[in-house]
């Protein structure tokens, strides 16, 4: 099932997880994402929604040095993370278990107001911290919002997410999920 859309899908997520630029991603990258999100958002780690955030990345790392890093280094290449991920969570469904926790725990911080929603300032951080460029939020935000309404809905949200690192249609909302690619 991979696809042109799918590898440089998986790449543009290989490069937010390799927070260090080092090449490879490890658990401290993982870590950094999570807390990147965490300051934008004025949330500490040991808050309610910041331990389940964190709790999310942990076990996104945990999974990914189980079953993606091949040669058990502790050192996730971008070749191992584009296999690994297309085999656990493209064509397994490894995605429910591992992703969709974290993805909530993401979308919950972002909907700052706990109305179901959120908006485009909130939007906006999340976005900054996946270094997403400015000029692509605005688009981006448009895209997910299907219905118009001016919010992105947390349901939304973690469908987009699951679009993103699961779908081969390139007419799915989730691809704009980090913005055009």
């Amino acid at each position: 099932m991979s696809t042109t859309l799918l590898n440089h899908k998986l790449d543009r997520a290989f490069g937010h997880m390799d927070v260090d630029g080092s090449g490879s991603i490890e658990r401290e990258d993982l870590l950094g994402l999570g807390a990147r999100i965490l300051v934008g958002f004025g949330e500490s780690p040991t808050s309610r929604a910041g331990s389940r955030l964190a709790q999310g990345f942990e076990e996104i790392w945990r999974t990914l040095a189980e079953e993606i890093d091949a040669d058990g280094d502790g050192s996730i290449s971008s070749e191992e993370f584009r296999a690994g991920m297309t085999s656990a969570f493209v064509e397994g469904d490894r995605f429910d278990a591992v992703f969709a926790p974290a993805a909530e725990a993401v979308a919950g911080l972002c909907d700052t107001d706990g109305d179901g929603a959120v908006g485009p300032d909130e939007f906006w951080i999340m976005m900054a911290a996946f270094g997403t460029p400015r000029e692509d939020v605005r688009a981006t935000f448009e895209r997910l919002d299907g219905d118009g309404d001016g919010v992105v809905s947390v349901g939304e949200l973690v469908e987009a997410t699951r679009q993103f690192y699961t779908s081969a249609d390139p007419d799915v909302a989730g691809n704009w999920l980090f913005g055009p690619l």
